[in-house]
């Protein structure tokens, strides 16, 4: 029999949800959807977002009042597919005439829509974390109340998680605190039926040198607990070396506990010679945390950055995978982003499934994988939703939607450079530029690759503009990937261009070099030039397998 694949996502997710994933499924959902943290509440309610412009272009390109919006609440207020609580559809109802038609309703009706589906999927045993700010916590906790609670759910934890212990947003002069924390909120399908492994965190420098203070002979360290309890169990009135129980109370254990614990020498006995029972501090496996995490200060270790603006800890998402389910259970991340919920669960044998409308976090999961487990690791992910012939490619390019138009662009790019090129970020006219590469060179500096992508009819003029984009952008190479055939005149073009040379090249390459997506599809053609970030990851490695042989030496 073999292993179940992981399954890997590429589209919206609602629609994942509702055509892939089986009702009661999955053992634990995490989610951490997009939300604009910096804005304040006058800007939510008004829908406008005047300050900070740049840090709430994202929500505002994300959650605006459109017709995906007006489905989506009719859909709710419809009870569409039976999967909305009457409790879910009056409270969308009316906050949609406490909030109006604008993007903060707009949000609230994307989640409402998904909540519903993530319950859906849910095994009886499941739990579900969701991960946002507070700026729209209260929003969310009733919608969850509403969905959860209305189905004999229940709400377990409101967890606060300090994500930063020394920055944070207020200014001189700022007529507010700093705001540093983010809200986790925790919901199960049955608070007597989930899975709940309780973690444990290690104890503070503090804690341990006020409690766990005395040690034995032997050098073990040790706290000095009470022996006595506030009711009987059985003969618990005894007098233990010439000592009673405190008035009202009684002994913990029985005469003959007591005179096992004092052969095992774990009784400590006081200058008043009052008996206490040794709790060895190698023998405890630390605190049961509480629901205020101040211990992962957002990305603190430098190889795990990835870049990604809302990139969570890795520590973050295991204390939650560990708690809340178990080796081969399957965990959800609906919104997976950089894959941080997926790699912890690869790597704690979890079974998983993500999902994103972007092909750039696809890519950088995939890669993200490859890195950390190694390639193998690809051959048990099942894809899906990436174009796997040139008529689901072209349906891609096609796509309208505003949110999804730069995904063709984003896919050809990543798969042709397997997932190795960085996607032009910059808004509006990309001046040319979907991707950029860079590779060792004979110079001090790497070398650049421009990569430029077209999806509609194509002619020599393009491989002359990119010409002109590679001496603007002071880059050596070329790459043109398109949807359409070349011209012969395209590649009459791109052939005077040149060759380069390099002894880190086993033979020449073309300046400039044409790539259809036919190729890329069902040649499976792909970018072979040694990048330099490449370079520098196995440099690395080199560089950690010489430390290991010094330590082994030591």
């Amino acid at each position: 029999m073999t292993d179940p694949k992981n399954q890997l996502f590429y589209g919206d997710n609602l629609e994942v949800l509702r055509r892939h994933i089986k009702d009661e499924s999955v053992d634990l959902c995490y989610i951490d959807p997009p939300f604009n943290s910096k804005r304040n509440y006058n800007q939510i309610y008004n829908n406008i977002g005047k300050e900070d412009q740049a840090q709430a272009q994202a929500f505002i390109d994300t959650w605006t009042w459109d017709d995906i919006a007006n489905q989506g609440l009719a859909e709710i207020q419809e009870n569409y597919l039976g999967h909305f609580t009457s409790q879910s559809i009056d409270l969308i109802s009316g906050l949609a005439k406490v909030l109006g038609k604008g993007s903060l309703l707009a949000y609230l009706v994307s989640m409402t829509l998904r909540i519903a589906e993530i319950y859906r999927v849910l095994k009886p045993t499941g739990s579900f974390y969701l991960h946002c700010d507070p700026s729209a916590s209260h929003y969310l906790k009733l919608i969850l109340d509403s969905i959860f609670c209305a189905q004999g759910g229940d709400f377990l934890n409101e967890i606060i998680w300090k994500r930063t212990t020394t920055h944070n947003d207020s200014k001189q002069g700022a007529r507010q605190f700093g705001r540093v924390h983010d809200v986790i909120l925790f919901y199960v399908k049955s608070a007597k039926k989930s899975i709940f492994n309780t973690v444990y965190q290690d104890y503070s420098e503090s804690y341990l040198k006020t409690t766990y203070n005395k040690t034995d002979p032997d050098g073990r360290r040790f706290k000095a607990s009470d022996l006595s309890a506030a009711k009987p169990g059985g003969n618990t009135s005894y007098k233990w070396k010439g000592n009673l129980p405190p008035s009202g109370r009684f002994w913990a254990f029985s005469y003959e506990n007591m005179e096992k614990f004092e052969a095992e020498g774990r009784i400590y006995y006081s200058k008043t010679n009052k008996p206490y029972l040794k709790q060895y501090l190698d023998e405890m496996p630390g605190n049961s945390p509480d629901d205020i995490w101040t211990e992962f200060p957002g990305i603190t270790i430098k190889s795990e950055r990835l870049g990604y603006p809302t990139q969570k800890p890795k520590a973050l998402l295991e204390r939650i995978i560990k708690a809340s389910s178990n080796e081969r259970d399957v965990i959800l991340d609906a919104y997976c982003g950089c894959g941080t919920t997926v790699e912890v669960s690869q790597r704690l044998n979890r079974q998983w499934i993500g999902i994103d409308i972007t092909y750039q976090s696809i890519g950088l999961i995939l890669k993200r994988l490859e890195d950390t487990c190694g390639k193998n690791v690809l051959d048990n992910i099942l894809l899906n939703g990436i174009p796997k012939d040139v008529e689901s490619a072209q349906l891609l390019a096609n796509k309208s939607d505003d949110r999804t138009r730069k995904e063709f662009e984003k896919w050809a790019v990543l798969t042709y450079s397997n997932n190795r090129a960085t996607i032009n970020q910059k808004k509006g006219a990309d001046k040319g530029i979907d991707g950029i590469a860079y590779f060792r060179s004979e110079k001090d500096d790497p070398e650049k690759i421009i990569l430029q992508v077209k999806s509609g009819k194509v002619s020599s003029r393009d491989i002359r503009d990119l010409q002109g984009t590679i001496t603007r952008e002071n880059a050596t190479l070329g790459i043109f990937i398109t949807l359409q055939k070349p011209t012969k005149d395209m590649i009459k073009e791109a052939k005077e261009a040149g060759i380069y040379k390099s002894q880190y090249m086993s033979a020449p390459v073309d300046t400039i070099r044409i790539v259809t997506v036919q190729e890329i599809i069902e040649e499976q053609k792909r970018l072979d030039i040694l990048l330099a970030l490449e370079v520098l990851k196995s440099a690395e490695k080199q560089m950690e397998v010489k430390q290991g042989n010094l330590l082994d030496l030591e």
